[in-house]
């Protein structure tokens, strides 16, 4: 392999002509001996923006003393970060999706236009982290991912609560299920400190999948944002970037197809977020590696759910961390010859070589089961196809809701007059909810449905209601819900076409996403299609829509990565 020790700093900084570089960096705290060292980027997400990412500051300086006494020449700098728990349900939401990109175009500029040889990113919240692999798969030198870690679970009543917690008290509320009081405690108590949301959400699912394709620290994802092991992870961080800067290990030379497919089994048998498909997605196209909705389908027919964790199930991440995380969940898939454990990591040694060393889940521990006895014997992440849904759909379905639903749409054009509909009693058992016009172009941004589908749980019509889009959902969404629509309303999908009272059939069991409608009708109905009047935008949303590809394709705007 090809030493990246000064790769890309030493045509920035040597020789007579560029002294003016030099001159620019002495100020910042450069000395004539780092001149000779590797630079490595440190691209924080920290702010105060989000719980998730509070703590982040601290992290970063532990990182950078790491480096600095392992012979590297670190560079802090920051980038942004958005929080759908905060913005959702509101058109701040539109936002999210969007901020993956954003966050990948500032740490790819500020690396490759400053030839930083390195980069270690740390993040801790939804978008931010499939933003920073994005960039390290664009960047192509020695990287890795640190992970802030989990927050841990608030406690009302004696039991667990977090922000998905306070989304279905909403609902409970609004339905009078709950009083004033318990309503207002919940607020308070759900969030009592920093990191990222407590089950298996789209942040813990992504920590894990990024672990499980070796391009974070060993035990990064399960480990808690308050805990000593994370200060200790960040402290060790030095060493294992500066193997990789010498050994020449950028994420081409250990990642490939088999890489992504372990992060998918990973993703099932955690039952985690329906988002991981569209990062993992994303992902993959800026690693020029082939990954498609077809991949999620096939992975998903032998990989079972294992984990026992909210949001359909019923522990915090902490608990998971508690009994030893992923590691021994890792073993577990690779004892059953579900993950490849020759696939390389960034410490330049395999996935199975990690393996060796990690020790089982303790006995009669209730969290994680047997893979002959899984929680659901194949994916929870559902590929669907159909006249709906000609490009895919991805549905979460754990089998608690049933594994079809049959029901009348009501549909509606917008995120916001959905809710208001759930809110005030106008959705009845029976409906299928049609959001559209909320896809990667429609929205723009594809917003997450966290709002609407809580308060279909909170309203205790869980089982008895579907909700179809094409947006995407929380990681925190559970109940019968469908996804990531393609081609999308916006682009005359054929959910552009659903009128109410429409039958629709979700069908996890064929894998299929039905209108009930004759080809005759759908295409009467497509030349007499107006779409409602969209509202003027500019700035970033407009550039977004100019470039975002479909849901199908990860909802990428790198169209010549």
């Amino acid at each position: 392999m090809t030493t990246f020790l000064r790769k890309y700093s030493s045509r920035l900084l040597d020789g007579p002509t560029r002294s003016q570089s030099r001159a620019m960096l002495r100020p910042t705290g450069f000395s004539d001996e780092d001149f000779k060292k590797p630079i490595v980027g440190v691209a924080s997400l920290a702010s105060n923006v989000t719980p998730c990412n509070m703590h982040l500051d601290e992290l970063s300086k532990l990182c950078v003393a790491s480096l600095q006494a392992n012979n590297c020449k670190p560079v802090l700098f920051h980038t942004i970060t958005m929080s759908d728990g905060i913005s959702m349900g509101n058109e701040g939401m539109k936002y999210s999706l969007i901020s993956r990109e954003v966050i990948a175009d500032s740490i790819e500029t500020v690396t490759d236009g400053l030839a930083y040889d390195g980069l270690v990113t740390i993040g801790s919240c939804d978008k931010n982290m499939p933003g920073c692999l994005i960039a390290q798969f664009r960047l192509q030198r020695p990287s890795i991912f640190i992970y802030g870690g989990t927050i841990m679970p608030g406690i009302y009543n004696n039991k667990p609560i977090d922000i998905v917690s306070v989304f279905e008290s909403v609902g409970a509320f609004s339905n009078k299920k709950i009083s004033e009081v318990d309503f207002l405690e919940i607020e308070k108590r759900a969030i009592p400190g920093p990191g990222a949301c407590g089950g298996m959400y789209t942040a813990n699912t992504m920590a894990c999948a990024i672990e499980a394709m070796g391009l974070s620290p060993w035990g990064s994802s399960s480990r808690t944002a308050i805990s000593k092991e994370k200060k200790i992870e960040c402290d060790e961080i030095g060493s294992v970037l500066y193997n990789a800067l010498e050994m020449g290990i950028t994420p081409k030379s250990i990642i490939n197809k088999k890489s992504f497919e372990n992060a998918i089994t990973t993703v099932i048998a955690l039952g985690g977020s329906t988002n991981a498909v569209l990062h993992l997605l994303a992902m993959s196209h800026s690693a020029k590696i082939s990954l498609n909705l077809d991949d999620f389908k096939r992975i998903g027919a032998k990989v079972p759910v294992l984990c026992n964790l909210r949001p359909s199930g019923e522990f915090p991440m902490s608990e998971f961390i508690k009994i030893g995380g992923l590691g021994p969940l890792l073993k577990r898939l690779a004892l059953a010859n579900l993950i490849n454990t020759s696939c390389k990591t960034i410490y330049g040694t395999t996935l199975g070589d990690y393996l060796n060393k990690v020790q089982e889940y303790p006995e009669n521990q209730r969290i994680v089961s047997d893979i002959s006895n899984p929680i659901k014997k194949d994916s929870h992440i559902v590929i669907l196809k159909g006249n709906l849904a000609p490009d895919g759909a991805v549905a979460k379905i754990t089998g608690k809701e049933g594994l079809t639903f049959t029901g009348i749409a009501k549909v509606f054009n917008s995120e916001e007059l959905a809710l208001k509909a759930i809110l005030n009693g106008s959705i009845k058992a029976g409906m299928v909810i049609v959001i559209r016009y909320e896809g990667p172009k429609g929205g723009p941004g594809m917003r997450e449905m966290l709002a609407p589908t809580s308060a279909v749980m909170g309203a205790g019509l869980g089982k008895d209601v579907a909700l179809i889009t094409d947006g995407r959902f929380s990681g925190g969404t559970h109940g019968f819900v469908v996804g990531h629509i393609s081609p999308e309303a916006f682009d005359g999908g054929p959910l552009a076409l659903v009128k109410n009272g429409d039958t629709i059939t979700i069908d996890s069991n064929s894998n299929e996403l039905i209108l009930k409608v004759s080809p005759a009708e759908l295409k009467k109905r497509k030349k007499k299609l107006k779409h409602p009047l969209f509202k003027k935008i500019h700035g970033v949303m407009a550039k977004y829509r100019a470039s975002v590809t479909s849901a199908s394709l990860g909802a990428v705007t790198d169209l010549n990565c």
